[in-house]
């Protein structure tokens, strides 16, 4: 995996981290409530929540993605879920209601079970069925790119998964400063640019189906 891949990779899990969701404002709120260490025990139970989403994507799709892996309608498709999804995250208002009605919820603090924050964290995501379908169109799009060579797409998905956790710890260490910023305006705001970049990148994707990559790799670098 080149520089690239990797800087991709690291990106991806950076802009995964501040999808506005359930997820998100359950991160800040056990941050804030129940100390950084709850929140890092309900973190790694969401990362391992993707990590199983991720599994079961490569591997439910693998035998397909070797058939098709040199079809340039692969990009298309892949290309077509990242704008669909979007789209979805461009245009869903009911997120700026919910946004402001979770934010101000208020918790009694109480003795902390890491174990069960860590499981709260897991099913939390793993309900999620968005979740699932957004690894699935990245495994489509990466595994061909990375000639579905196992040890590159490990790599690849580490370090999503790393720009990821690093995010999260990030917004734990300044859970109240985030409280105080994300009110409903902001929220909506960040929701559109995340599903402006996702149509972006949607359509870049089902380009490159029909582009020469030594063409892509010009313009890139």
């Amino acid at each position: 995996m080149d520089i690239y891949d990797f800087k991709n990779a690291f990106l991806i899990g950076f802009f995964m981290a501040f999808m506005i969701g359930p997820v998100f404002f359950k991160l800040i709120q056990t941050s804030i409530f129940k100390g950084a260490r709850a929140a890092i025990a309900f973190d790694l139970g969401v990362i391992l929540g993707d990590v199983t989403f991720i599994l079961i994507a490569y591997y439910g799709s693998r035998s397909l993605l070797e058939k098709i892996k040199d079809d340039p309608r692969l990009f298309f498709i892949g290309g077509l879920v990242l704008i669909i999804y979007g789209l979805i995250t461009y245009f869903n208002k009911q997120n700026k209601k919910e946004a402001l009605e979770k934010s101000n919820i208020i918790e009694v603090p109480i003795k902390n079970n890491y174990l069960k924050l860590f499981f709260k964290g897991y099913f939390l995501n793993f309900i999620n069925v968005g979740v699932l379908a957004f690894w699935l169109g990245i495994v489509v799009v990466v595994g061909p790119t990375l000639d579905m060579n196992p040890t590159s797409i490990f790599w690849y998905f580490a370090t999503v998964i790393l720009g990821y956790a690093i995010t999260d710890l990030g917004k734990i260490l300044l859970a109240k400063q985030l409280k105080n910023k994300m009110t409903p305006q902001v929220i909506y705001k960040v929701k559109r640019i995340m599903g402006i970049i996702l149509i972006v990148c949607g359509v870049f994707l089902m380009l490159k189906g029909f582009i020469p990559n030594d063409k892509i790799d010009e313009f890139i670098h």
